[in-house]
């Protein structure tokens, strides 16, 4: 027998070639739940993480340099680095990795004095 043959006689039958397509759905079912549903997930947490951005936010960038932002305009952000309060550099939102609120450095301070 040959390959083509083989495959005649396997999809004149009903019964495998249901059985192959929902295999197909199923395999693309998983695909979506474990690839795609996360990567988008991940993607909405950014775009609210960036949306929430406020001059006095210290920021993590890409780069690894951390900073407080000065201004924030619709794709761009001023982060000005260091303690010489001269080192601002204007930067595209998506360069920002993390953002951590002035709230929220408090209360790990405070976290942190009350384990001592």
């Amino acid at each position: 027998m040959s390959l083509s043959s083989l495959f005649l006689t396997s999809s004149s039958s009903g019964g495998s070639s249901t059985i192959m397509i929902i295999w197909i759905v199923i395999l693309f079912v998983f695909i979506w739940f474990f690839m795609f549903r996360p990567q988008n997930k991940a993607k909405k947490q950014k775009e609210a993480m960036l949306a929430s951005m406020e001059p006095g936010d210290t920021v993590l960038t890409t780069g690894g340099f951390y900073g407080t932002l000065i201004d924030v305009s619709e794709d761009t952000v001023i982060v000005e680095f260091g303690n010489n309060k001269n080192c601002r550099i204007p930067m595209q939102k998506g360069a920002i990795a993390e953002i951590e609120k002035p709230e929220d450095a408090i209360e790990s301070s405070e976290e942190k004095e009350d384990k001592k």
